[in-house]
C-alpha cells in the first residue's frame, strides 16, 4: 500500500481556517497552496445506482436514507461547531462523495455520532450503514466488522502543552496519557508504553479539556485529529510531530455485504481518479500538494 504522508506545512496551511467553519456543514474554506480558497465540493449523484446484491444497500434505498457514523468532535475531519447542527470535515466529505456514487444526494444522509467504543455495535446491531470515523483497519476489527478503503493513512502522535517537554513517545514514562476508550491509540499505549499512565474517555474533546487543567500530560490519537485542536487552541498546545505508527483510515461496514463493500471500494476509487478526493481534502484540511492517495485494498 502507498503511504499518504503530509507534511507539516501542508496540513498547517488547511488548518488554519478550521476556526472559521461555518454552519450546515459548508465550512469557510481553506487557503490552498497558491492563496485562493477551495471551494465546497459537489459530488455528481449517480442516479442509476442499483446494487440490490447488498442487503445493506437495498434497506437503505427503501428507506430513503443512508445512515453513516461520524465522529462530532475531530476539528478538520468530523466535528459539529457551536450553533451547528451538522458535522463538517474530511470524513464527512469522504461520507458525501461515497454516498453520491450509492446514489444518495447529501440530504438523504443521516449522520450519527459515533465514538470509538460503539463502531462495531452500531455496525452489528444495524444502528448505521457506514462508519466514516477515523476507523482504523485492523485484524481484530476485520473479524467482527468489514471495510472498504482506505481513503487515508494517518500516524499516531501526541499533543501537549505549548511549553512540555516530552518529544515523543519514550518520554511518557509516569506521565498521564489520555485516548479514547477503544481505540487504535489507546491500546498502542497499553501494549507498547505500559510505563505511561492511560486516562481514557469516550471523546477526545474530554482530553483536551483535561490538557488544559493540566491533569493529563498528553493526548494521544492520530496526527491530523491532534492538528485540528492544537489550531483550535493556538498558542496552548503543539503537536510534537514524531508520528510512531501507521493507521489507515477505513469506512466500517456490516461484515459479509461483499457487494456493499465492493460499491463503496468503487466508489473511493472513482473519487481519487476524478479529483473529487483531492477537492475534499483541500476544502478541509488543505494543500494537497504533498499528499499521496493511498491504494484500495479489495483483499
Amino acid at each position: 500500500m502507498k503511504k499518504l504522508r503530509l507534511s507539516i506545512a501542508s496540513v498547517a496551511i488547511g488548518l488554519l481556517a478550521l476556526s472559521g467553519c461555518g454552519q450546515g456543514g459548508t465550512p469557510d474554506a481553506p487557503a490552498e497552496g497558491d492563496g485562493a480558497q477551495a471551494e465546497a465540493p459537489e459530488y455528481t449523484v449517480n442516479d442509476s445506482a442499483d446494487f440490490k446484491d447488498s442487503k445493506t444497500w437495498k434497506a437503505a434505498k427503501d428507506a430513503g436514507e443512508l445512515k453513516v457514523g461520524v465522529k462530532y468532535d475531530q476539528p478538520g475531519l468530523g466535528n459539529v461547531k457551536a450553533g451547528s447542527e451538522q458535522p463538517e470535515g474530511f470524513d464527512i466529505e469522504i461520507a458525501k462523495m461515497v454516498a453520491a456514487q450509492l446514489g444518495f444526494s447529501p440530504d438523504q444522509i443521516k449522520y450519527t455520532e459515533t465514538v470509538s467504543a460503539n463502531r462495531e455495535p452500531f455496525l452489528q446491531q444495524g444502528n448505521i450503514d457506514m462508519v466514516v470515523a477515523t476507523y482504523t483497519i485492523n485484524d481484530e476489527r476485520k473479524k467482527v466488522v468489514d471495510f472498504a478503503g482506505p481513503y487515508y493513512v494517518a500516524g499516531q502522535d501526541l499533543l501537549v502543552a505549548e511549553d512540555s517537554d516530552i518529544a515523543g513517545p519514550d518520554d511518557l514514562d509516569g506521565k498521564k496519557v489520555c485516548s479514547v476508550d477503544g481505540s487504535t491509540p489507546a491500546q498502542n499505549i497499553e501494549e507498547k508504553y505500559d510505563k505511561a499512565e492511560l486516562v481514557a474517555y469516550d471523546t477526545y474533546s474530554k482530553c483536551v479539556t483535561d490538557l488544559q487543567s493540566g491533569s493529563v500530560d498528553a493526548v494521544t490519537t492520530d496526527d491530523a485529529i491532534l492538528r485540528g485542536y492544537a489550531k483550535q487552541y493556538e498558542g496552548e498546545f503543539k503537536v510534537v510531530g514524531k508520528p510512531f505508527t501507521e493507521e489507515p483510515y477505513g469506512v466500517g461496514l456490516p461484515k459479509g455485504d461483499d457487494a456493499m463493500r465492493d460499491a463503496v471500494n468503487d466508489a473511493l476509487q472513482k473519487g481519487m481518479d476524478d479529483g473529487d478526493w483531492k477537492k475534499a481534502f483541500e476544502y478541509t484540511l488543505g494543500s494537497a500538494d504533498d499528499v499521496e492517495m493511498p491504494e484500495i485494498d479489495r483483499d
